[in-house]
């Protein structure tokens, strides 16, 4: 074997190990947090009710409930198996990327810079880790992408690109910009691929009729899209860099608003290096015809059109759609893009210098996530309060957000606890957040007026700075006559989560 591909072998195999142990890393440090609740719940449907459960909530495909429910029948629900289901698909995306590397067709050191900032990088690290579709349309997309330019070159390939394309728009709704960029691409570079690139096309829309049709019966039905992403901000341009920082930050992502932003003593340098590098990169490679320009027009393609469609529509559709974790199909083609330049700097010198500067921060970015504690989020405290209204042998627990009472439902429901759990409605002193709300054609947790709260002696659960009885929810039962017997409180990052027990 010649040195240079002893290097590179070696190379792609440390880098694939560090890619996977920092997606096992810490994955079930956390408990799972409302959609992935959801993700369970909905795997736990049968076979037959499934599509029509996961078809009120609109805004998700099934692809990724199937998997899951398969998951979950071999090996159980304990916590660190439902995580090992998205690392899994993220560990696999490594794959389609190597092959998609060799499709375009890119050196060693272009597709080493391009596999370091894949590997590192935090946002696709914490999507690997969440009980979701994300890592899983990730995984598809790539596939696409490294079938599509196989296709694109060889004029070969069109039925697995089809089969791939219908899986990936059945995992996630961005899957379709992947499927258009594709379209895209044809249509600019090789028009006599049209026909074939339109009946892919047409392949993919003819399968999603049935989705479709399962959409529009629960939208008559009542499920309305707005309650939703009606609560998603419409994009500005500071969302754009929002994007852009996402896509430098190694090994961080804010889990909850209480958390900052990004690490910016970090993101600030690589972004600023990468800048720098992709300037050198693109006056030292002047030839705008050669295949090496081909390659960055196609993965351009690849970036601007899910980020531009997304944002022009998020503007001219009723609801905005943008969202970090909505892009994850454009990270991987941004860093292609990234090393296809860097690592086309002509100074060899310069060229190291840059990267070993990446690698530099990016070890800088891992220590400071190893020194830093798992944050105690307030969605994990209503598990172990849950224990305590089941050891308490009271059997009604009520609470004030569709939030709380999923989680508590949840865990309630996991221990085979008889407690009821409800929700009290439009209470003072309490604000929902309208990003959660219980599923649609769920009925396990009933929704009540305060009167009708009226037992001797109940839990409430609530989240709180802190227990006062003049405040809400607190003091509207202290009015009736109610006082406390117990109480629990759950400090947490930016919050703390309340449980007191209540009798007259």
């Amino acid at each position: 074997m010649k040195r240079s591909r002893l290097f590179q072998v070696v190379a792609v195999a440390i880098l694939s190990a560090v890619y996977t142990a920092v997606r096992m890393w810490r994955s079930s440090a956390s408990c799972l947090w409302f959609d992935e609740i959801f993700s369970v719940h909905a795997a736990e449907h049968t076979w037959g009710t499934i599509i029509a459960f996961v078809a009120k909530d609109l805004i998700h495909p099934p692809l990724f409930y199937f998997f899951l429910k398969i998951w979950i029948s071999i090996g159980g629900e304990s916590l660190s198996w439902l995580r090992l289901l998205p690392v899994a698909f993220a560990v696999a995306a490594i794959v389609p990327f190597l092959y998609l590397c060799r499709e375009l067709r890119l050196a060693v050191w272009s597709q080493l810079v391009a596999f370091l900032l894949f590997a590192v990088n935090g946002s696709l690290i914490k999507y690997s880790q969440e009980v979701r579709m994300y890592s899983l349309m990730l995984c598809l997309s790539l596939f696409s992408m490294w079938l599509f330019v196989r296709y694109f070159h060889k004029g070969k390939g069109l039925a697995p690109l089809i089969i791939v394309n219908i899986l990936l728009i059945y995992s996630h709704y961005f899957g379709w910009f992947v499927a258009l960029s594709e379209v895209a691409a044809i249509v600019i570079f090789q028009r006599i691929k049209i026909r074939a690139i339109l009946i892919m096309l047409g392949a993919c829309a003819a399968s999603y009729i049935p989705w479709m049709i399962a959409v529009w019966t629960a939208v008559r039905e009542g499920s309305n899209v707005g309650q939703n992403i009606g609560w998603m901000q419409r994009p500005q341009i500071i969302d754009l860099v929002k994007l852009v920082v996402d896509l430098a930050e190694p090994f961080y992502f804010p889990a909850s608003n209480a958390e900052p932003f990004s690490v910016f003593a970090v993101s600030v340098p690589i972004i600023i290096v990468v800048a720098g590098g992709l300037v050198v990169g693109v006056i030292n490679d002047r030839a705008r015809e050669s295949e090496r320009f081909e390659t960055k027009r196609l993965l351009a393609i690849f970036i601007l059109l899910p980020v531009l469609s997304a944002f022009l529509a998020s503007w001219f559709l009723p609801y905005s759609i943008w969202g970090t974790r909505h892009l994850v199909v454009v990270f991987v083609p941004a860093f292609l893009l990234v090393g296809a330049v860097i690592g086309r700097i002509k100074i060899a010198g310069l060229k190291i210098a840059v990267i070993a500067i990446l690698l530099l921060i990016s070890g800088y970015a891992f220590a400071i996530q190893a020194r830093r504690e798992t944050p105690t989020y307030i969605w994990c405290a209503w598990e172990p309060l849950a224990a305590d209204v089941t050891s308490s042998g009271v059997e009604k627990l009520y609470v004030f957000e569709d939030l709380v009472a999923y989680h508590f439902w949840f865990a309630l429901h996991e221990k085979g606890s008889r407690v009821e759990v409800a929700k009290i409605r439009s209470v003072d002193g309490v604000t929902e957040d309208p990003a959660y709300f219980l599923p649609r054609g769920f009925d396990d947790i009933a929704t009540i007026d305060l009167p009708e709260a009226d037992a001797p002696r109940f839990w409430i659960a609530y989240r709180g700075e802190r227990i006062d009885e003049s405040k809400g929810p607190l003091s509207a039962f202290v009015q009736r006559g109610y006082h406390i017997a117990d109480r629990k409180v759950y400090a947490a990052s930016g919050d703390s989560a309340i449980l007191i027990l209540l009798e007259k």
